[in-house]
Formats: C-alpha cells, sequence, structure tokens
C-alpha cells in the first residue's frame, strides 16, 4: 500500500496532542454479522490474503508507545472492529496485563469496547467487570427496528442476542451504553426507539449516529450519492427533535444522549466534546490489526494511510504536518454559509466525511445532515439556555423538567379561557380558532 503522508522533518517544530484518541482494531473489518449499513466491512478488500488477527509482538508495540505518548494522567484504550470478541478473551487478558506492565505511576487506564454482544457470556461479563471495562453495546430499537439491517451472515435476526448481552451486563454490573445507528429503517420511529431503549432494555446511555452511507464500489467517502439506506437531514432532526421533547420534560438526570449531552456543553460556554462537533479534528485516528495508522476510523482508506507503528513511531504519525493539516482543513474548507450560521457554535458543519452537499449559492462543502441540524439546535435552543442558566447558578439542569411543566399549566389554563377569535395564547400572531383551538368543536 502506497504511503501518502507527509511527515515532519526532525528540525519541524511540530507540537503533538497532549492526548489523542485512537480506535484499536484487532479483527480488522472481520465480523460475524452482516449489518448492510456497516461503513467498515468493505474495508477488509484493503488486506487481501491477511489473517487480519493482531499479533501479540504488535500489541505490546502498540500498548507501550499509545501509553508513552499520552501526557494526561487518564488513559482509555478504545476497541472496535468488526467485532474485537473475535479474537478471543485471552487476547484482552494479555492486553490489560500489558497495559499494566507499561503504566506509569499514578496514570489510571480504562478501556472501552465496543461490540455488537452477540458473543458475550459470563465470562467475558464477568472480565469486562473485573477490568471495569466500559461497553459500547449496538442496538437499533426493538426487534422489528433493529433487525431491519442487523442480521447475521445468514440474514438471521440478531436483537434477541443482543438483548440477552445486554441482561448479562446488568446481571454482572458492567457499565455500558447503546449505539444506536439511525437509518432509513428506524428513522421514522423516533419514540418506538428511544421507550424501547430507556424502558425495555433499561440503559441510562444512549447515542444516535446517523447512517450517511455513500453510494460506490470502493466503500471510500467519494461521491456524493448515498444509499437508499441513508437518512435524510430533515429526517435526523425531526428524529432528535421529538426524542428530545420526550426526554427535557421526563428524563433529565436519569437518562443520557449523548448529542443533548453535547449540546448542554456547547450552550454553557465549552467545547462540545465529540470530535463530529469541534472546530478541528484529526486527534481519533484508527489502528488497523497489522499496525496501519489512518488519519481517522472513517477514512481508512490509502489516501490517509499514515504509516505503520512497526515502521514510524505512533507520536511522530499523530504530529506529523499531514495529519495536522487533517486535522485543520475541517474549520479551513468550512463555507461560508456554515460560517455565518446562527448554531455554528455547537455544530461547526459536522463530519468532514458528511460535507457532499452545496450551499444554496453554490459553494461545496455543505454537510448532508445541514438541515437536520439546523433543526435540532434550533428546536432546543430555549430548554439549553435554561439548563444552562441553572447549572450557572449551581443548580440541577433537571430543574428544566418542573419549569416546562409549570409553564405548561400555565398555558393549558390560558387555552381553556380563549375565545376562538382571541390571538392565541401561544403567541403564533394566528386566531386560537386557527391555531391550538383548531380541533375544539
Amino acid at each position: 500500500m502506497e504511503q501518502t503522508a507527509t511527515f515532519a522533518s526532525a528540525g519541524d517544530t511540530t507540537v503533538t496532542p497532549a492526548a489523542f484518541h485512537v480506535m484499536m482494531k484487532p479483527r480488522g473489518a472481520i465480523c460475524n454479522l452482516d449489518c448492510k449499513y456497516c461503513y467498515f466491512l468493505s474495508k477488509e478488500m484493503l488486506y487481501p490474503g491477511s489473517r487480519f488477527r493482531m499479533a501479540d509482538d504488535l500489541l505490546e508495540e502498540y500498548t507501550k508507545q499509545y501509553i508513552a505518548s499520552q501526557q494526561v494522567p487518564v488513559i482509555t484504550f478504545a476497541w472496535q472492529g468488526g467485532e474485537p470478541t473475535l479474537m478471543g478473551l485471552e487476547f484482552f487478558k494479555r492486553a490489560v496485563a500489558l497495559q499494566q506492565q507499561y503504566r506509569r505511576p499514578g496514570t489510571k487506564i480504562y478501556n472501552a469496547f465496543q461490540t455488537n454482544g452477540t458473543l458475550l457470556d459470563d465470562a467475558w461479563c464477568s472480565f469486562f467487570r473485573q477490568h471495569d471495562f466500559l461497553i459500547g453495546l449496538s442496538m437499533d430499537g426493538p426487534p422489528e427496528l433493529h433487525d431491519y439491517y442487523r442480521v447475521d451472515k445468514g440474514g438471521a435476526p440478531t436483537h434477541h442476542k443482543v438483548l440477552a448481552a445486554a441482561r448479562l451486563l446488568q446481571k454482572h454490573r458492567v457499565e455500558f451504553n447503546i449505539l444506536t445507528t439511525v437509518h432509513a429503517g428506524n428513522v421514522e420511529h423516533p419514540l418506538e426507539v428511544y421507550c424501547h431503549l430507556r424502558d425495555e432494555v433499561g440503559t441510562q446511555y444512549m447515542q444516535f449516529i446517523p447512517i450517511v452511507e455513500r453510494d460506490n464500489e470502493t466503500g471510500f467517502q467519494e461521491g456524493e450519492a448515498v444509499t437508499d439506506r441513508s437518512l435524510t437531514g430533515a429526517q435526523y432532526g425531526k428524529f432528535l427533535t421529538t426524542i428530545f421533547d420526550e426526554w427535557v420534560r421526563h428524563d433529565v438526570g436519569r437518562v443520557f444522549v449523548q448529542i443533548f449531552d453535547v449540546a448542554l456543553a456547547a450552550w454553557s460556554g465549552q467545547r462540545p466534546g465529540l470530535c463530529i462537533f469541534e472546530e478541528t479534528c484529526g486527534n481519533a485516528l484508527a489502528l488497523e490489526h497489522n499496525g496501519d495508522l489512518y488519519s481517522c476510523d472513517h477514512f481508512v482508506e490509502p489516501a490517509y494511510r499514515l504509516g505503520n507503528i512497526q515502521e514510524i513511531p505512533l507520536l511522530e504519525m499523530v504530529g506529523s504536518d499531514f495529519q495536522r493539516q487533517f486535522g485543520l482543513d475541517k474549520r479551513e474548507s468550512l463555507p461560508t454559509y456554515c460560517r455565518e450560521c446562527e448554531v455554528r457554535f455547537v455544530c461547526n458543519g459536522g463530519c468532514p466525511k458528511d460535507r457532499i452537499l452545496h450551499t444554496p449559492d453554490g459553494e461545496p462543502g455543505l454537510n448532508f445532515l445541514c438541515d437536520g441540524f439546523k433543526h435540532f439546535f434550533t428546536h432546543i435552543d430555549q430548554p439549553m439556555r435554561i439548563m444552562a442558566g441553572e447549572l450557572r447558578a449551581q443548580r440541577a439542569p433537571a430543574n428544566i423538567m418542573r419549569i416546562l411543566a409549570e409553564e405548561e399549566a400555565v398555558m393549558q389554563r390560558r387555552f381553556a379561557t380563549a375565545q376562538r377569535n382571541d390571538p392565541c395564547p401561544c403567541g403564533s400572531g394566528r386566531k386560537f380558532k386557527q391555531c391550538h383551538g383548531r380541533h375544539i368543536p
């Protein structure tokens, strides 16, 4: 594979980040499922003839370099795939032992592990509990929505296996969150998805990841067409706002949704804290099973291969001119339309992988999900202002539920006394009979 990245010279004054994130793929793209929208299964074509298993000496080399490169007191190892459980439990026992062997005094090490859950058993969950792993479990909603695309190699449904995995994790008191991909099969059913995860699965932590899948033969981030499995921006915006309206009235402080947390941070004057909404990127890389390092998990393709950790030190690749420019390009290529947008402070143009549209004035680089993000972030503005205000006053953001309930009670009393030709109490400017009173005989 040709290396295209350009590295800093020995005399360069490159400043490497104090910390960065690497998504480890010890089994490469190999998986026991055949999820129809999976962007990573096609990466198998990059390594013809490979065994797709990380060797023990490479695991040790990576562990040593990764720990040495992190200048922070808490270091997180992230494991993904494909399906990482296909490496077997013994591999991760060695991984934990190596982490302790190379750990600096005073440093804490954690592990995050993303899995489809179908191979988990008591032994896995006992290990996760013993070593304080944080598990990301993939589930797309109730059975009929989850199984729309998340099937095994024979096309059979998998929801029942994932639910069993959740029960095992709960039995062993392993902390886990649910990662839900939002796609054409479930995007029109936001409350069914949310309520299933909250009430049936019993999770407190959720992520909703939009599927924007390029329609091409390479599996790379190229071309403007998307598959029919992809959602639209408008659909994603409606999906998020519907769930937010349920959450903000009933679940603040007891259910944690990643994009809502990101929004509250932004409205509180902090950095969003999630790479897709940061101004720049480049500190979230991907490491393949053979030691190849790529600029990003979504750009595992030849043009973004930085090198191999057995040939070039990890820190040198992360601090290279190429990688630094990769991260800066996110901000520098942002269209004027986005720079002038009122929700830029939280959105920042979204993930570069999805910037495939043109702005209304014809400039390239508009995010495919732009209208959805704008709708969602505009919709939540007032509740977010209230919650941010509660935080500044050192009160609980969960107070928003009481505040909204009181406001809605007042509004209902106004509706009850409004006459048909009165201005609607909601402030729309329309007559009551043409607004909230239109269904009242």
